[in-house]
């Protein structure tokens, strides 16, 4: 059985689900597939105020959100909205 996997046994059917883990999180839309009969639209997560949310990898957003950190391409968001403010637009560099 592959290490990188989170198993799961459906106890309405007696199914095993058998799911990739990336990144210490699994996807939801995989969980699609778990279905009580053929009909079923599968499950769906439910996460209020997301607070167990993953978010995606991003070449061009930072957010730390313990330690208040926002950056967009490098630069601080406050940086950023200074100058879109200033100017109306984004400065060359960060378009």
């Amino acid at each position: 059985m592959a290490q990188n996997t989170l198993t799961i046994t459906d106890n309405r059917t007696n199914q095993v689900y058998t799911l990739p883990v990336e990144n210490g999180t699994i996807r939801a839309m995989d969980l699609r597939q778990i279905k009580a009969s053929p009909e079923d639209f599968g499950l769906v997560t439910y996460d209020p105020a997301f607070m167990n949310t993953a978010s995606c990898r991003s070449r061009v957003t930072f957010i730390d959100g313990d330690r208040g950190i926002l950056r967009y391409r490098g630069y601080p968001i406050e940086t950023v909205a200074e100058h879109c403010l200033s100017r109306s637009r984004l400065p060359v560099a960060l378009r």
